[in-house]
């Protein structure tokens, strides 16, 4: 059938002091993370602290648009 998604705008601060999540508006969060932006090995991180924020499987969640930037559009698919 269908699949439910929503986008959520993400800005993101890297090689922060730790890693965090603030909700910042209902569909737009600020997530901190420690690692730099090498390889990937930042949107990783996001992913997975996100996920566990929303208390969701990372496998729910794809970068959909800003894979190279700071800000990043993630879609939650159901």
């Amino acid at each position: 059938m269908y699949e439910r998604t929503s986008d959520i705008n993400i800005k993101v601060i890297t090689r922060a002091k730790k890693n965090s999540v603030e909700k910042i508006s209902p569909d737009e969060y600020r997530v901190k993370v420690v690692s730099a932006p090498v390889k990937g090995k930042a949107n990783k991180d996001v992913l997975k602290l996100l996920a566990d924020h929303l208390k969701v499987p990372p496998s729910r969640l794809t970068i959909v648009r800003g894979a190279s930037s700071n800000h990043k559009i993630i879609r939650l698919s159901s």
